[in-house]
């Protein structure tokens, strides 16, 4: 092996011919060489600087951290996009930031039980009019309302409740309203127009099982449930104006029929308006006062072949639906015109509220024989009631109508707590008689009178769950084509359970 000696004389030798290899270097390169180093001097030079400032701003007293890049100008103009999710007692809501976008699922559910105290030896004449105690689902509801781009307001509601029967499921409101003008709302599609006090009032919050036969009557001449209109309306202040153009009701399959029921394609033509709302307010005691009226301009034709080619009828029920019977019916008239008019009244004192309403019937005939009038009918009621836990029902003022309660404390046994309790009674009388004694057959009608009393308990646990405790004492004076007494004299107690959200 061959050993590399480095001695002190040969290392000195080659470090003084460094400088002499540098200069051998070509001038070009050498540019190159020495530009680039100033660059990076340079870039060094800065870079010295920045971390200089950068250190002042820290430490020097109550400074802030640099300031953020600033995003692009793409970037900064792009708006947040959320959401907001709330259970209003129970009622599942979905909003957009801005609010122009809303969606709410609502359902009730009604559940009635009802027994009924007949007289077992009614006289022969008495037939078909033997009411079933028992149980039914009277409403049950889903559906969803809500905002579209802030200005329009939309509602969609499915029942598959009824009267006497569950139905196999319809639609019971299909609308939408523009809400954009200051003075007045516009809405088109199927919903109840507003008819009247009682009319106006939400079924979930009734202080009754059903409305008073006079102002379920009225509010089926040219509105009531399932109803084709468009509405002008708008509420300000303390009143309340309506004014709706409708047609026929939605047909529907109901379970005991065995196809849909008939669509007259002729439909009726009907006008509905409303001015009501309250002239006295105070934080504890409100009047309120109320004119409205129900026309069919144009009764449905159902053709030249039908026994009354231009049918009106007027009927009701006994204020109750476990029984589908009605037990008062004017009979198809054949009609060129008809209307109802009715007066509004009503008065609240702190847990204390009465109301009451009248209503006039008119039926004018088509080409009516010598000797043949136009019938008239009649009907009212006044009703009441107290909170006995102390809350206060309700007034609203987009309705002009009440509302529920709403306890003051929900129920809760542990807590002593039973939520809110109301006592309520009802008078009402409908007569659908006109010449009941008339000598012309043509002329007379044999509607019948119907008169109930009823009291009531309703006990609301919360927002969502109330029970209706109510008893009836009903009486019917009627008498048939014959002249022979078909009316009667019963009692019936009656309970729903109620779930709504």
């Amino acid at each position: 092996m061959r050993t590399l000696t480095v001695t002190t004389a040969s290392l000195a030798a080659l470090i003084f011919a460094v400088p002499a290899l540098a200069q051998q270097v070509p001038p070009d390169v050498q540019a190159k060489m020495d530009a680039m180093q100033a660059q990076i001097d340079a870039q060094q030079s800065q870079l010295n600087q920045l971390k200089a400032q950068v250190a002042a701003q820290y430490n020097a007293p109550n400074s802030a951290p640099p300031a953020a890049p600033k995003p692009s100008p793409a970037v900064a103009a792009a708006p947040a996009s959320t959401t907001a999710v709330t259970f209003k007692n129970g009622t599942p809501s979905i909003a957009s930031s801005d609010g122009a976008f809303t969606i709410a699922f609502h359902g009730i559910i009604q559940g009635d039980a009802a027994t009924y105290s007949q007289d077992k030896n009614l006289p022969a004449a008495v037939t078909a009019r033997d009411l079933n105690s028992g149980t039914n689902f009277r409403r049950a509801r889903l559906g969803m309302n809500g905002k579209l781009f802030k200005d329009f307001d939309y509602n969609m509601v499915f029942d598959f409740g009824g009267a006497g029967a569950e139905d196999v499921g319809r639609i019971h409101e299909a609308w939408i309203q523009y809400s954009g003008y200051k003075n007045a709302k516009v809405r088109v599609g199927e919903f109840a127009p507003s008819s009247g006090l009682a009319d106006a009032g939400s079924a979930n919050a009734s202080p009754f099982l059903e409305r008073a036969a006079s102002a379920e009557i009225a509010r089926n001449v040219a509105g009531g449930d399932t109803r084709m209109g468009v509405a002008v309306w708008n509420a300000y202040d303390r009143w309340l104006y309506s004014v709706a153009l409708t047609g026929n009701t939605v047909s529907a399959l109901n379970t005991a029929a065995t196809g849909f029921n008939v669509v007259n394609n002729d439909e009726q033509l009907g006008v509905a308006a409303r001015i009501a709302g309250t002239p006295y307010k105070s934080k504890s005691a409100l009047v309120h006062v109320g004119l409205n009226y129900s026309a069919i301009i144009n009764p449905a034709d159902t053709g030249a072949a039908s026994a009354v080619r231009r049918p009106v009828q007027l009927r009701d029920r006994p204020e109750l639906r476990v029984d589908g019977t009605r037990l008062i019916d004017t009979g198809a008239i054949n009609a060129d015109s008809a209307r109802a008019t009715g007066i509004e009244l009503a008065w609240q004192y702190k847990t204390v509220y009465l109301s009451s309403e009248a209503f006039q019937f008119d039926i004018k005939r088509l080409a009516p024989a010598a000797g043949v009038t136009d019938p008239k009918f009649s009907g009212w009621y006044v009703e009441g009631g107290w909170v006995l836990s102390g809350e206060t029902r309700k007034y609203n003022t987009q309705t002009a109508a009440f509302d529920g309660i709403t306890p003051a404390h929900n129920f809760d046994p542990k807590g002593g707590h039973w939520g809110a309790f109301e006592l309520v009674g009802r008078y009402s009388t409908i007569d659908l008689d006109y010449h009941d004694l008339s000598t012309v057959v043509a002329d007379r009608v044999r509607g019948g009178q119907q008169d109930i009393a009823t009291l009531g308990l309703n006990w609301q646990l919360n927002p969502a769950i109330r029970f209706v405790f109510e008893g009836q004492s009903v009486k019917i004076d009627r008498l048939n084509g014959a002249g022979a007494q078909i009316g009667q004299e019963y009692t019936a107690f009656a309970v729903r359970s109620q779930f709504n959200y």
